[in-house]
């Protein structure tokens, strides 16, 4: 866009917040499967004269298809952890011959997308003190979540 000779003149900044613009507004549009009359009536309340948003219609119309099968697979909520498993792996010696004895934990999250409904594992080392912090993370969003529960 930047090096496109017919807007020069236009500040790049402008032309970066217009780009972010028409790509929310071309993204949300995807997303709630909005028609040309839904979209022509928030272009016009934005204040886009009719020839732009016939050609804006025209174009999005073009690539509906496409976009929402983009937006579809990208899913629609995060996944959600069901079961953990982890494991104590012990190193003893580097591939350099030289001892460490460096313990570390293999963890795997057992996940579900319910968008898709499929079961990716998702697997991790660390040593003892990352599992402690990840713990206490988990503490404080627990507690957290029940503080806010019980409001």
């Amino acid at each position: 866009i930047l090096d496109d000779p017919d807007l020069k003149d236009i500040d790049p900044t402008v032309l970066k917040h217009c780009h972010a613009a028409a790509a929310t507004c071309i993204l949300e549009a995807g997303k709630q499967k909005a028609d040309i009359s839904a979209i022509s009536t928030c272009l016009e309340d934005c204040k886009l004269d009719k020839e732009r948003i016939e050609q804006f219609c025209t174009e999005y119309q073009k690539n509906k298809d496409a976009l929402e099968i983009l937006l579809g697979s990208i899913g629609r909520s995060p996944l959600h952890i069901t079961d953990v498993s982890w494991r104590l792996e012990y190193q003893i010696k580097s591939n350099q011959l030289h001892k460490t004895y460096q313990p570390s934990y293999l963890v795997t999250l057992n996940v579900e997308n319910s968008d898709s409904g499929s079961h990716p594992d998702v697997s991790f080392s660390c040593t003892m003190e990352q599992l402690q912090d990840l713990v206490g993370k988990l503490k404080d969003a627990a507690k957290s979540l029940e503080r806010a529960t019980q409001m």
